[in-house]
């Protein structure tokens, strides 16, 4: 059983930066596609972005491409998304997700297997 346990959210103004971490654990991460999903109250969960086992494929939502980057370290068994320039819209609970397949990483609301609880980032001056 793989345990996914997401850290480093918080308060940021907008403009700011903040940097995710995805720490797992009962299995090895090497073995699964991750993704970055969010969910503002009263919207539906989205995906942000995604990234491969062996990190060849990445994928990025429309709104963040070009301010969020993805990245994995297999070795220590952590993803991070390490986001710039935030906007209020941004705002929400980000969660970390793993999943066999790449592919079912990149539709809407993702379709995965094991999920952390969530770490929450809010965007607001």
């Amino acid at each position: 059983q793989l345990q996914l346990v997401e850290s480093g959210g918080g308060l940021v103004q907008p403009g700011g930066s903040l940097r995710l971490s995805c720490a797992a654990s009962g299995l090895t991460l090497d073995d699964y596609a991750i993704g970055w999903f969010r969910q503002a109250p009263g919207k539906e969960r989205e995906g942000v972005s995604c990234i491969s086992s062996s990190a060849g494929n990445t994928y990025y939502a429309d709104s963040v491409k070009g301010r969020f980057t993805i990245s994995r370290d297999n070795a220590n068994n952590t993803v991070t998304l390490q986001m710039n320039s935030l906007k209020p819209d941004d705002t929400g609970v980000y969660y970390c997700a793993a999943g066999v397949l790449f592919r079912r990483c990149v539709r809407s609301g993702g379709v995965m297997d094991y999920w952390g609880k969530g770490t929450l980032v809010t965007v607001s001056s």
